[in-house]
């Protein structure tokens, strides 16, 4: 006769060896959080620093881990660090502000190790997932009719720019074709700008412009290929006290807008969409993860000119 006494007790025992087998064997586990690295070596500028913020809280919303490398201006670095996250066997990497053809090996060992790598603010090559940004071509097309407008198609212009980065680089040559087509605007001098530091280097660029070329009418104009730039060029402007030249830039950032709504030399810049970029690039990783294609392999946000408010 059975003992009924006894019988609650040893079906407990025989779930509970059942649950401890089932958790032994993997079945039943939660699915691993997917990681997320993310590259640059630009974190201290604002804008990059703006859109791995935003890639960031979009991936803990979905419950991926992220990890930030950043290779501090160093770009042979980043290749080498981002052997170590490939080796780390991570589900996807972002690269942000960097030109992708200098990781060509690296993108093609992702490849090889099933890693999908994404751009944001990059540049596009084949074996990248996608890349997400703004129609830098637009942009360099918008802000130099409006500087050129404001010109009255005649004077001498300034230049700085950064041609490594992809974006920047696309700018600069819709500055370029502007420039052929208005003869009537020569170029002074066009600087590289360094890179960590570009608002103290294009202070101290500036400055040595002004004093080789310190006669009123010998600059017009300065563009400036992102905000950074054009902050320092109307730092030292500021201090050497003219006010007869122009400067514009790109972005949009606080304190180019702040600057240019108090009168400063910045008469214009172009405010780009740096959250929705990381909000693109989330949906199209996110997509991948579910093994599906992505929408396309260049996404655009939207930009929107500033000048001052009357």
């Amino acid at each position: 006769m059975v003992n009924p006494q006894r019988t609650i007790p040893h079906l407990a025992f025989r779930t509970a060896a059942l649950t401890l087998g089932l958790l032994a064997t993997g079945a039943g586990a939660a699915t691993p959080a997917k990681t997320v690295a993310i590259l640059t070596p630009f974190q201290q500028s604002v804008t990059t620093n703006q859109m791995i913020a935003s890639l960031q809280a979009q991936a803990a919303q979905r419950g991926w881990k992220t990890n930030v490398v950043d290779t501090k201006g160093d770009v042979g670095q980043l290749a080498s660090r981002m052997e170590d996250v490939i080796s780390a066997k991570v589900n996807a990497i972002v690269i942000v502000s960097t030109d992708p053809n200098q990781l060509k090996n690296q993108i093609r060992a992702a490849n090889d190790a099933k890693i999908p790598v994404f751009g944001l603010d990059s540049g596009y090559i084949s074996g990248m997932a996608m890349n997400a940004t703004s129609d830098n071509t637009a942009l360099g097309k918008t802000i130099t009719q409006y500087l050129f407008k404001a010109m009255n198609g005649k004077g001498n212009l300034v230049v700085l720019t950064y041609r490594p980065h992809p974006g920047v680089l696309k700018r600069t040559q819709a500055l370029d074709a502007a420039l052929k087509a208005n003869p009537g605007i020569k170029v002074v001098t066009e600087q590289e700008v360094q890179v960590p530091g570009p608002i103290e280097n294009s202070r101290k660029q500036m400055e040595n412009i002004l004093l080789a070329n310190s006669r009123k009418g010998a600059i017009t104009a300065v563009w400036a290929g992102w905000d950074e730039p054009a902050i320092g060029a109307a730092q030292a402007l500021q201090a050497a006290g003219r006010d007869d030249i122009i400067v514009v830039g790109i972005d949009g950032t606080s304190q180019a807008v702040s600057l240019i709504q108090k009168g400063s030399p910045i008469k214009a810049t172009l405010k780009q969409n740096f959250p929705q970029m990381a909000v693109l690039v989330a949906q199209q990783i996110d997509r991948v993860f579910k093994g599906q294609k992505v929408s396309a392999t260049e996404l655009y946000a939207p930009a929107t000119l500033v000048t001052r408010q009357p």
